[in-house]
């Protein structure tokens, strides 16, 4: 598994920014539902598993957050993929270009 700073083993990591955020640069190992697909899609996000939501800077993540507390067991990523970052945590992109979350 790659470096997750500040996220536990074995826990779901949740990407809700954009499709083009997502494409710029993202944690290896998130899975990507953008928060206005998440009502309709929540059913992948698995119950029973810790899950912590990420965004660029903190704010739709809380939100993700506040929408998955009733029946998971979710935090929000206090700061986003800045602080990922910050705290030396890996990138990749989907777009060719090198990876980004500014």
């Amino acid at each position: 598994m790659t470096t997750r700073p500040g996220v536990p083993d074995g826990a779901f990591l949740l990407d809700v920014r954009r499709d083009d955020e997502w494409e710029a640069g993202h944690a290896p190992d998130a899975v990507h539902i953008p928060l206005a697909e998440l009502p309709d899609r929540a059913g992948e996000v698995p119950r029973g598993t810790p899950v912590v939501a990420v965004c660029h800077a903190g704010g739709r993540s809380a939100r993700a957050t506040a929408f998955l507390q009733q029946g998971y067991d979710v935090t929000n990523y206090e700061g986003g993929m800045l602080a990922w970052v910050g705290a030396g945590g890996p990138v990749v992109s989907e777009n060719g270009q090198p990876p980004s979350v500014g």
